[in-house]
């Protein structure tokens, strides 16, 4: 049996696999509200066949958004917007489904990559002046966020907790946060971005402090029978940054306060980071999270060939792989990867007599006649 197509449970939830669709930014919403691209590009995903769909990040409040274009959860509109797309999804589709929820911090206020990626000044038209840990900006010559004070914390921590409580009401069926990729809670980890002498700042206990108030707050906010998780970035990829070291240790804190796995990727604080890039290059992270961790882990990037992955999984290197640019390019890469590796897959009836005859017990149920 492949490794890849076996169950795996997180919490108490079980995936049918162990792919899963990485959440990507698509910069579509409008004021935070899903779109009908969100109905197409989530509607297609969710009949991949994979375990499990990750939603883009999610922005906890207006500010919090990465570009002006962000999907959010932080408002009725928002939520009404976004059962539209999940009814629709789910009249179809048995896939789990989780959601990323975040906050950009210094890294909001972003024209979307398409165009160009750079930072929207405040007194430009759609920019807002940003927060972070510290005062201090992620580029050159970019406007320096607000470092947040003592309301700032409460208030950013209340936004985690209110979307939290939105995602439990639309049905999501587990919450990832995301603490990675240079967003506001990467930003309290690094030494890069976080220049605080109070207690969130200096010391490693100290850095991961904010962080952990914030899984504290949304662990107890969602329903205890849905599993909450973090996403983090186990390397700057600049010195004297962020680190291995650092995700193991707040991985352990996390595990300590009921976090259900760990996704591990890597990098996004610093435009100076030196990134080696190759096959399964964030692998060897997820691997030692994993083994001295003890969680479940996801590992994600350049995860693109079925023997690849099942070679993750069967090796021990992680219990899960994520896979993003890969499934946009190819949104029925559980299928081929099932074709590839013997395994079965699950697929939508209106699609079962699309399977090669060589692979007639590939899709779950598809055993029938046709004239």
């Amino acid at each position: 049996m492949s490794a890849l197509f076996t169950p795996l449970q997180i919490g108490k939830l079980q995936l049918d696999n162990r792919i899963l669709i990485a959440p990507m930014c698509q910069y579509s919403a409008e004021q935070g509200n899903a779109t009908d691209w969100h109905l197409i590009h989530l509607g297609h995903l969710a009949l991949s066949g994979a375990g499990m769909l990750i939603l883009e990040a999610t922005a906890v409040s207006p500010q919090g958004r990465i570009t002006p274009y962000d999907l959010g959860l932080y408002s009725d509109d928002n939520e009404a917007a976004l059962a539209r797309v999940l009814k629709a999804v789910r009249a179809y589709s048995p896939i789990k489904i989780a959601m990323q929820i975040a906050h950009a911090g210094r890294k909001a206020s972003s024209r979307a990559p398409w165009d160009g990626g750079s930072q929207i000044r405040p007194d430009e038209p759609q920019g807002w002046l940003t927060e972070a840990p510290s005062a201090v900006p992620h580029g050159p010559n970019e406007v320096p966020p607000v470092a947040l004070d003592r309301a700032g914390l409460e208030r950013v921590k209340r936004d985690f907790v209110e979307t939290a409580k939105r995602a439990a009401r639309l049905g999501i069926d587990a919450i990832e946060i995301h603490a990675a990729h240079g967003y506001l809670l990467h930003q309290f980890l690094s030494p890069i971005a976080n220049h605080r002498d109070d207690e969130y700042g200096g010391s490693l206990e100290n850095r991961m402090r904010f962080p952990l108030e914030v899984f504290d707050a949304v662990r107890a906010a969602f329903p205890a029978d849905r599993p909450v998780w973090a996403r983090i970035s186990a390397t700057d990829w600049v010195p004297n940054g962020w680190d291995i070291e650092g995700t193991v240790a707040i991985s352990k804190e996390l595990a300590r306060r009921g976090c259900a796995a760990i996704h591990v990727t890597t990098g996004g604080v610093s435009p100076q980071q030196a990134i080696k890039l190759g096959p399964g290059y964030q692998v060897p992270y997820a691997q030692r999270v994993k083994a001295e961790v003890g969680l479940p882990t996801i590992a994600v990037g350049l995860i693109t060939e079925p023997e690849q992955a099942e070679s993750i999984i069967a090796n021990g290197e992680a219990d899960a792989v994520s896979l993003a640019r890969a499934m946009l390019y190819d949104p029925r890469w559980p299928w081929h990867a099932a074709a590839k590796l013997g395994a079965q897959v699950q697929a939508p009836k209106q699609y079962w007599r699309s399977q090669p005859r060589e692979f007639k017990d590939l899709f779950t149920g598809a055993a029938f006649g046709q004239r």
